[in-house]
């Protein structure tokens, strides 16, 4: 990536105190040229420059950075196009809330409700990227997997913000996770400061200041496709970035004991704790060519994958959970494994047959395949309720790709979502209060990869659709089961895509 760096000038030696709401271009700012008070700020901030040191003190107050209104101190400059703005931070002292943040902020206005992304070191240490998508809309952020990082970077590219992080004496690398934001002409960049108690003031020092204006790859550019496996909670829709990898990996499944997930890269399956680290590749066999349709059985003992290297297209075969030698199941393909029963019995998988695509099940022992829907049109992502009372599936039989679900014996179909999204891979939560499914734009065929797609969440015998999250993914984000035992998190790959 080209980059036209600006540094932050060296000026007169000692600080140079501004007033609370200048708007200057002088030198007393560094590389910055106006501060405020955000919001409802009950005492004056500050910012400061030590162009001796090259550093910035800022001193903020507010209650909070987040829901839908901020109160904080801001310092900025104007930019346009894509930024970035980097800085090494530290906290003056040890006392005051540990939800105080000191952030890297960008923001559409200076209004309290602005459209904003940051990145945002607290007190406690947890570092997050945070975003406001509208004016007034509700702040959500994605939980950086490294705890107190001594140096910040957040960045805007097109309509996508990021954040990378380091640790000390290490390099920045990106936290993963992004949030998509549209910012209209130009936008604020900058330092901001929040006490997270209204009845006080938090100072925050930002040193080694970097901001560069980055200008579009050219078209010989090569691009890196970077996969961040997150959790999302439920109710909060919090994310958190658990790993982060140069390489494409797909659809997580949680481990039935919660302590580690599965998921699939290269044609191998991995293994990863639950708080993340280094995955380990998990001995499949001659099964080297895995997709992104596999599952763990109800008692934590198997794993169901679909693998395409015997006879060049995709079967199913199950695997002792720890490794092993595969065992097919089915006998034609292409055939991708989508679902197990409660009780382990019984699996469903979506396969295609004379170039149809509908619904089949089989014995998890073997044995002969039943097809389940006879519709025209494609079927596709069958999953059992964790009752076993419905199999649930996506259909598009009438027209667009809505989910659907039917008795387990194929009788009964019944159209469970009815909008204007492709709706794909209905996910059962396992105590059998949630749907969670995968959302594309109407105009978008298939469940392609690299588009804008929604994470949506419904209670499971109908009624309001919430959006969990929106990020730039698709094919390989949720493809298979992936809640956590207890219901409360989801398991995803979100993408970004860069020189």
């Amino acid at each position: 990536m080209n980059h036209r760096s600006i540094f932050l000038a060296i000026a007169a030696a000692g600080f140079t105190a501004i007033s609370t709401c200048a708007q200057n271009s002088d030198a007393s700012l560094g590389i910055f040229s106006g501060q405020n008070d955000i919001g409802d700020t009950a005492l004056i901030g500050s910012g400061k420059f030590d162009a001796a040191k090259g550093t910035y003190q800022v001193t903020g107050g507010g209650g909070n950075m987040w829901f839908t209104n901020d109160a904080f101190h801001f310092v900025w400059k104007k930019v346009s196009g894509d930024a970035s703005l980097a800085a090494d931070i530290s906290f003056v002292g040890t006392e005051g809330n540990p939800h105080r943040k000191a952030c890297l902020l960008i923001r559409q206005n200076l209004n309290t409700d602005s459209p904003y992304a940051d990145a945002a070191v607290h007190g406690s240490g947890l570092t997050s990227l945070q975003c406001r998508e509208t004016g007034n809309a509700t702040t959500r952020e994605i939980q950086a997997n490294i705890i107190g990082p001594t140096r910040l970077r957040i960045e805007k590219h097109g309509n996508y913000a990021t954040i990378s992080v380091a640790e000390k004496n290490g390099q920045l690398h990106p936290a993963g996770g992004a949030f998509e934001l549209h910012l209209d002409g130009p936008y604020y960049i900058g330092l901001g400061v929040c006490a997270h108690d209204n009845a006080t003031n938090c100072q925050a020092i930002f040193s080694n200041v970097q901001f560069a204006e980055e200008k579009p790859p050219v078209a010989s550019t090569k691009l890196t496709t970077y996969s961040t496996l997150e959790t999302v909670a439920i109710p909060s829709f919090d994310r958190r970035a658990i790993y982060f990898t140069t390489n494409h990996i797909e659809a997580p499944n949680w481990s039935r004991d919660g302590s580690y997930f599965l998921f699939n890269g290269g044609g191998h399956i991995y293994r990863l704790p639950v708080e993340g680290g280094e995955p380990i590749k998990l001995d499949t066999g001659f099964a080297i060519h895995c997709n992104n349709d596999h599952g763990i059985s109800p008692d934590g003992k198997f794993l169901a994958i679909s693998d395409g290297t015997k006879e060049k297209k995709s079967l199913v075969y199950i695997v002792p959970i720890d490794g092993g030698t595969p065992r097919q199941i089915t006998k034609l393909g292409p055939s991708y494994w989508h679902g197990w029963s409660t009780d382990g019995d019984t699996l469903v998988f979506c396969g295609q047959r004379n170039d149809e695509f509908d619904v089949y099940s089989i014995p998890a022992a073997g044995g002969e395949e039943k097809r389940l829907t006879t519709a025209p049109g494609l079927d596709d992502g069958p999953e059992f309720s964790p009752d076993t009372q419905y199999v649930y599936f996506n259909s598009e039989r009438t027209g667009q790709m809505q989910i659907w679900r039917m008795a387990p014996d194929g009788s009964h179909p019944e159209q469970i979502t009815s909008d204007e999204y492709n709706n794909w891979f209905p996910h059962l939560s396992p105590n059998g209060k949630w749907l969670a499914f995968l959302s594309y734009d109407k105009t978008v065929t298939g469940h392609p990869e690299n588009k804008t797609v929604l994470l949506r969440l419904m209670p499971a015998e109908g009624g309001k659709i919430q959006v969990i999250a929106k990020l730039f993914g698709g094919q390989g984000t949720i493809n298979v089961p992936s809640w956590s035992p207890d219901s409360t998190k989801l398991a995803f790959m979100s993408y970004q895509i860069a020189p």
